[in-house]
């Protein structure tokens, strides 16, 4: 049986930021954080913020949310074995809240990959590259789908 306590509804839901009083800034924030140092997460996701602004003279909460929405994935492959032991790729849906996440990590995995030395730079033109649909991270979702189109032979081995 198992000790740990349940977790309940009120626990599990995502809090907001302290400057943007957002959930998807504090999940972007969680998922920067590296050695558990969240005042520089937040550093680095505010400066990203203050120079979408600069740049494009938009509110930079719409175009983190729209961003988001552009890179999340609706379908994804998943590995299954069959009974004889080879592995098939296998399309699957994507719920809403899995595919927020998987977005938030291809950003920030693109944006840690672009050249340069400053993250809050490098984080906000991956922001706004995916707002106008391209971008590594677009690429990432467009890599998925294809994969997924690919394996649709696949299907029946869920």
């Amino acid at each position: 049986m198992s000790r740990r306590g349940r977790g309940t509804a009120e626990e599990k839901t995502a809090k907001s930021d302290p400057i943007y009083r957002n959930r998807l800034v504090n999940m972007v924030v969680n998922r920067i954080l590296k050695h558990g140092k969240k005042a520089v997460a937040y550093q680095i996701l505010y400066r990203a913020m203050k120079k979408i602004q600069q740049k494009e003279k938009r509110n930079p909460i719409s175009v983190l949310h729209q961003a988001i929405r552009q890179i999340t994935p609706d379908i994804g492959v998943k590995t299954r074995r069959s009974k004889s032991g080879s592995a098939y790729q296998v399309p699957i849906e994507i719920e809403s809240k899995k595919g927020k996440v998987l977005a938030i990590r291809w950003l920030l995995e693109a944006a840690r990959k672009r050249s340069g030395e400053n993250m809050a730079l490098k984080l906000s033109s991956e922001l706004v590259d995916a707002t106008k649909g391209k971008g590594k991270a677009i690429r990432k979702k467009e890599q998925t789908r294809r994969m997924a189109e690919a394996n649709r032979a696949s299907a029946h081995f869920r």
